[in-house]
């Protein structure tokens, strides 16, 4: 069942991905960019979690996981930051 969820929400989080991305593309909103290359970020961090948890559990990879999480909100902070200025 674990596995199963942790499938959904890396599925999710690229759906989020292509979607921010392609309103990005439409629009050239930059708010938009920044909140696809987090979510991209954030996709990449419930795939690991999927590698780390379900198929090789033996391997940590939770530094790993940690800092595609922090690169993630890192990009989405900047972006925020950016905009407002």
């Amino acid at each position: 069942m674990a596995a199963l969820t942790y499938s959904l929400c890396a599925l999710a989080a690229l759906l989020c991905t292509v979607l921010l991305l392609a309103g990005y593309w439409r629009s050239h909103y930059r708010l938009l960019l920044w909140s696809g290359i987090c979510f991209a970020g954030l996709t990449l961090n419930n795939v690991l979690l999927v590698l780390d948890k379900v198929l090789l559990p033996d391997i940590d990879f939770s530094l790993w996981r940690s800092l595609a999480a922090l690169g993630a909100m890192s990009v989405l902070l900047f972006g925020l930051i950016w905009e407002t200025e």
